[in-house]
Parts: C-alpha cells; structure tokens; sequence
C-alpha cells in the first residue's frame, strides 16, 4: 500500500518518513504510532533485559538533518534554551558549509514552544520554504539553513 506525500501527492512506499520526491515529511499514521522501537541493555548478571526509553533525545524536542553535507539522519537534541546555529565551529549546531553564515540562526525556547530565529544571514532562513526573520517551530516543520534541510520533531 502506497503512503501520499502530503505536500506533493507522491505515492511513497509505506511507512516512508520523507517523500522521495520533495523530502517532505510525511506524518505518521495511527497505525504506525502504535508500533515502537524497543529498547535493551546488558544487565550485570550479562542476561539482556528491557531498557526504559527515557534518554534525554527521547523525551526532548529535536532538529534532525534531512539532506545536506552527508550528515542525514544527525539529530540534535534541543535540551537547552537557547542553541547557536552556524559555520562558526563553536556552534551548538555546526553546519559547514559556504551557504551557512557563521552565526546564521538561534533556536530559543519560549516558554514550552521553540523558535527559530534568524541572525540576519546573507542567504537568509526558511521554515516550511519560506523566508522568516522569527518563526514558532511546530512538529514536523521542514527548516533549511543554507544548502542543509532539517526536521523539526516536538516532543
């Protein structure tokens, strides 16, 4: 059974978390939130047990690399208030690249919603493909920083 992009009507396999053709993100069905990834660990005595899902990427917002640079499937946990986003290598977000401006944008958290904002970059900031100066970020919106598209996950 095929699953529709969203945005441009592309019949995907089923169970594609992006289109194939325009990358966007496609939400996910009721059937498919059931399903759950499952977590183990080693205990002392060496047996393998369930594990609890409560890592910090687990249960915080996060922004994860669709396309660009080789980095796809990166995520970044957006644990803090405030992360930098740039070329500069002291970035919380680290994205090297010409089409990055050192301090291109800053996502901050206000009160329990995030938001990106833009530094006033030379190639400017894009949230669902369009240009924005500050932008409310929801689940599932689609940022592009220069040549690098991201997702942004709300948890």
């Amino acid at each position: 059974m095929a699953q529709h992009c969203p945005d441009c009507g592309f019949a995907n396999a089923d169970g594609a978390n992006y289109c194939q053709r325009c990358g966007a993100f496609m939400r996910v069905s009721e059937s498919q939130a059931a399903d759950s990834t499952a977590s183990y660990r080693i205990a002392e005595t060496g047996e393998i047990e369930g594990a609890a899902a409560d890592s910090a990427s687990e249960r915080s917002a996060m922004l994860v690399i669709r396309a660009g640079g080789g980095r796809a499937g990166e995520a970044f946990p957006l644990e803090r208030t405030r992360l930098t986003v740039g070329r500069r290598p002291d970035s919380d977000i680290f994205l090297d690249d010409v089409t990055v401006s050192r301090d291109h944008a800053v996502v901050v958290k206000r009160g329990e919603h995030y938001y990106l904002d833009d530094c006033g970059s030379l190639n400017g900031t894009y949230v669902n493909r369009r240009r924005i100066d500050s932008q409310r970020l929801n689940d599932g919106d689609e940022l592009q920083i220069g040549k690098y598209k991201l997702a942004f996950l709300g948890r």
